[in-house]
């Protein structure tokens, strides 16, 4: 079965005066997927972001959310996904059930549909016994749960999410990792910006990096992390004595460079199935070794790889 695209974007480009903030993006987002919109600070994602919901018109460019044109068909087109953003767009002094309705009767909801489509969004983002309370009475999580609720009133098949768990405490973000995480198994697909690299490790299928506008890497977040660099292996030599003789060993073992800080060595590997060749041969020597660890590389190391410099 072909997995259909919820987003095509297309030569994406858009300039504030002089400053060029989007420059020629293109990527499709897959059905059922988290993807992830990462990028420093003023690198483009949040502008990319409103120009794909419609928010901020492109200078030039298409997008299409499930084959629909937002310029030429820009109703039908918003009216297939939600958009959630770092703070919520209601009423403080009004409770949340309250916020619910309204915002359910806009989306065009009778009555007795709103009524029981609030009554399941207070249950889902475990809100219901705070229902009653007014907003200003929230803390941070349970205003990111209902801004979440607001943009769901209508089930779109797509969600953007635009740094959901911005200054939420760790056990809250990790609610709101289970709730986005339970979206998808329904059936929606994600769109994602977040500053937390942790974040999108752990929610995102896809990624995209983008630094000063530009589009500058796309894969999973197993592909990049692999592409800047695979496993390391860090081990320490217990004997200074033996450290000539061990980064020897070790460079005939791997066609690459062996790092010494002192007596601790560290060497890049494409598979981990080179690991046990290194040991063996270290063994067989009588070079005793300790503090061994595997490294992986973290999507930190990705992104600073990738945006760090680049001016």
């Amino acid at each position: 079965m072909t997995i259909k695209n919820a987003i095509e974007v297309s030569h994406l480009t858009k300039k504030f005066g002089q400053k060029l903030a989007v420059d020629d993006v293109s990527f499709n987002v897959r059905q059922g997927e988290v993807f992830g919109l990462l990028g420093p600070n003023g690198a483009g994602k949040t502008t990319t972001l409103r120009m794909l919901t419609t928010l901020l018109k492109a200078d030039a460019g298409q997008v299409k959310i499930f084959g629909h044109d937002t310029v030429k068909e820009g109703r039908l087109a918003r009216s297939l996904f939600g958009l959630t953003g770092q703070y919520a767009a209601v009423d403080e002094d009004i409770s949340a059930r309250q916020n619910l309705m309204i915002f359910a009767r806009l989306n065009g909801l009778s009555r007795p549909d709103a009524k029981q489509r609030t009554t399941e969004l207070l249950h889902e983002f475990s809100l219901e016994n705070s229902a009653d309370k007014a907003l200003k009475d929230f803390s941070g999580g349970m205003r990111r749960r209902l801004d979440l609720a607001v943009s769901l009133i209508t089930r779109p098949a797509l969600i953007f999410l635009d740094e959901p768990t911005t200054g939420l405490d760790p056990r809250t973000r990790t609610q709101m990792w289970d709730t986005i995480r339970h979206l998808v198994q329904q059936g929606s697909t994600i769109v994602l910006t977040t500053q937390y690299l942790d974040e999108a490790d752990q929610l995102a299928d896809n990624l995209a990096i983008i630094d000063h506008g530009k589009l500058v890497k796309m894969g999973t977040p197993a592909e990049l992390k692999q592409q800047i660099g695979g496993t390391r292996l860090n081990f320490t030599v217990d004997q200074s004595t033996q450290v000539g003789a061990a980064v020897k060993l070790v460079a005939a073992q791997v066609a690459d460079a062996v790092q010494q800080t002192g007596q601790q060595l560290s060497v890049r590997l494409t598979q981990m199935a080179q690991a046990a060749p290194i040991l063996t041969a270290l063994n067989q020597a009588k070079i005793t070794i300790s503090q061994l660890a595997v490294q992986e590389p973290s999507l930190d190391d990705v992104f600073l790889n990738l945006t760090v410099g680049k001016n």
